[in-house]
């Protein structure tokens, strides 16, 4: 086994031909998150990442016409981030798959959270109009919420929950012209 599998990368630096009339989660990787090393991240600063992925489609589940969105993800990491190849797989896979907007975008954030366990995960489907009315659905996950639902305590972490703090931040970089001023 290399070091890149043992980190859970599979697909990176390879041809990888994916399904794509199915969403497939196990096409999805991960690698320890920098913030998490105390080696890497000496100051121990606390990180938020925005993906921003423009080409997302799908099927509609009752015509089959395909359904485009731009799928907007904000985490916070904890342990692990997502390796940008396998996402770019994984999205992929629903190019022929016949679900709803709502339930493409909750299924994203139920895959990524399963893979990655972050402080906080929002996923956002800002899906093209169909019939004039754009429909925008968003995914929501807070680990201090599950936890204080009965969940077992014993998968929290050291590093605390800044969700009230960061994403407001991340949010931001949606409405400001460059990134840059966002920060």
């Amino acid at each position: 086994m290399t070091d890149r599998e043992e980190e859970g990368i599979r697909s990176l630096g390879r041809v990888v031909s994916p399904p794509n009339d199915r969403p497939s989660p196990e096409l999805l990787d991960r690698f320890p998150s920098p913030s998490a090393s105390a080696a890497a991240n000496p100051a121990g600063a606390f990180m938020a990442l925005r993906i921003d992925a423009p080409e997302f489609t799908s099927l509609c589940p009752i015509t089959g016409q395909p359904d485009w969105a731009r799928i907007v993800i904000r985490y916070q990491p904890d342990r692990w981030c997502v390796e940008s190849k396998s996402l770019k797989l994984y999205l992929g896979s629903y190019r022929n798959f016949g679900e709803f907007h709502e339930a493409c975008v909750n299924r994203i954030a139920n895959d990524l959270v399963q893979l990655l366990d972050p402080a906080w995960l929002v996923v956002e489907g800002r899906f093209t109009a169909r019939g004039g009315i754009p429909f925008w659905p968003v995914s929501v996950y807070r680990r201090e919420l599950r936890d204080a639902g009965g969940v077992s305590g014993e998968g929290l972490r050291e590093q605390p929950d800044l969700f009230d703090l960061l994403e407001p931040v991340t949010a931001e970089m949606d409405r400001a012209p460059r990134r840059e001023e966002a920060i």
